[in-house]
This record gives C-alpha cells, structure tokens and sequence, in this order.
C-alpha cells in the first residue's frame, strides 16, 4: 500500500516532524489538531469552545483535502487540558458529530502543545 501524504493550507501546517495526516488504504489518519487559526498561524486560547470549534473546523479541512468528511470519521481521540472541560466540548463535538458519531476516547492530559485546552485527532475512511 502507497502511504500518502495530506497536506493543505486550510488547515495549520504541522509544527513538528509530521504530517497533517497521511492517507493509506482507504483510511486517512489525521495528526491531532490544536486551535490554531489556518490563515493568521494564531493561536486561540481562552473560552474552551472556541478552541473546540477551530480544532474542529482544522480536523474537516484535512479531512477534505483527503477526500473525506466528518461523517467518515471512524475513531477520534480528545485530549484535554482538565476534564472539567469535558461537557464543553461534548456541547461542540455534538454540532459536529450529531449523526452516527465515531468512536471515541477522550482522555486528560498533563500537557498539551503550545498550553492549548484541547487537541484531537481522527481517523476517517476515504470513499
């Protein structure tokens, strides 16, 4: 199988030794994702669900770019600052996901890239 790679400006550039995502067998698997905002390289910190929307909204353009969408979308992973975040984001991953949602794990973490409050990543099949 040819593994290749996915790379688009709609979404932010991978800021370490990576790939935004790399497609490969009908799958594509998508690099977590934090709030960074594609067209400024800004980051956005502060209210949890901005963070969300624009991690997100980073996640649909890559999986575009790949030829898949959000309801391809079969596993995320959703790494957070504080658990204490966990309803906030449910309440943006739901606008996101609200039609056969993917499997999931969502998990604290000590620290995340750049003090963000969230970051997820994905796997989604291609058609």
């Amino acid at each position: 199988m040819e593994k290749i790679i996915i790379s688009t400006k709609d979404a932010p550039a991978a800021i370490g030794p990576y790939s935004q995502a790399i497609k490969v067998g009908g799958f594509v698997f998508v690099s977590g994702q934090i709030p960074i905002i594609p067209a400024s390289g800004e980051l956005l910190l502060g209210d949890i669900k901005l963070q969300t929307r624009q991690v997100l909204e980073n996640l649909k353009h890559i999986l575009a770019a790949a030829g898949s969408s959000l309801d391809k979308v079969v596993k995320t992973t959703v790494f957070m600052k504080d658990l204490n975040d966990y309803t906030a984001i449910n309440d943006v991953y739901r606008e996101y996901f609200s039609q056969k949602p993917p499997a999931r794990a969502a998990v604290q973490a000590a620290r995340l890239p750049k003090e963000v409050g969230v970051e997820i990543e994905a796997i989604a099949f291609c058609s």
